[in-house]
């Protein structure tokens, strides 16, 4: 059995979950998330807890209730807190900023690149160089930030590129003769 599925989720005050059959439905301050409910997987809610359990013979179900109870934990802390992701831009010349829905990176093509938002993630530029991806999807955010990461991920001679604010680039040594 998994060891993270034996921990309950505690449901603060202010936020509803609603069990279906096939669907969970969190509603908080900040929105609303759903999740489909995993076949080997039954949640059950004992006053303001919720315990995530395997149906016995359920093959992988141990593996999924902890996978249950990750995302609902999750989906819980995204209606009350909601995450956020930071990236850095390393290099001269890269700039970002945020327009409406939008973040325009310059980033040392010959053209600008616009990356549009989808809905329920928010951008933010504070400076040139810093990028704040916000939502209360934790997967979604997770997903846009690596995108726009993709566009020009750290290289490993000089460390330019879009970086995650935690993120260590290790330096190669350049190649002598």
């Amino acid at each position: 059995m998994s060891r993270i599925a034996k921990y309950p989720v505690e449901v603060p005050k202010g936020v509803e979950v609603v069990l279906g059959d096939a669907e969970i439905s969190v509603k908080g301050p900040l929105g609303t998330l759903k999740q489909f409910m995993l076949p080997a997987v039954t949640v059950e809610r004992n006053g303001d807890m919720l315990q995530c359990r395997s149906i016995p013979g359920a093959p992988n179900g141990g593996a999924l209730s902890g996978t249950m109870r990750a995302l609902l934990n999750n989906m819980v802390t995204g209606v009350t807190k909601g995450f956020e992701k930071k990236l850095t831009l390393v290099g001269v010349g890269y700039r970002a900023q945020a327009q409406g829905d939008k973040l325009n990176l310059s980033l040392g093509f010959s053209h600008p690149v616009v990356h549009p938002m989808p809905k329920g993630v928010k951008c933010e530029t504070p400076t040139q160089t810093e990028i704040l991806i916000k939502g209360i999807d934790r997967q979604q955010v997770g997903q846009v930030a690596a995108e726009v990461r993709a566009y020009r991920s750290p290289e490993p001679y000089k460390g330019k590129g879009v970086r995650y604010a935690d993120e260590k680039v290790v330096i190669k040594e350049t190649k002598k003769k």
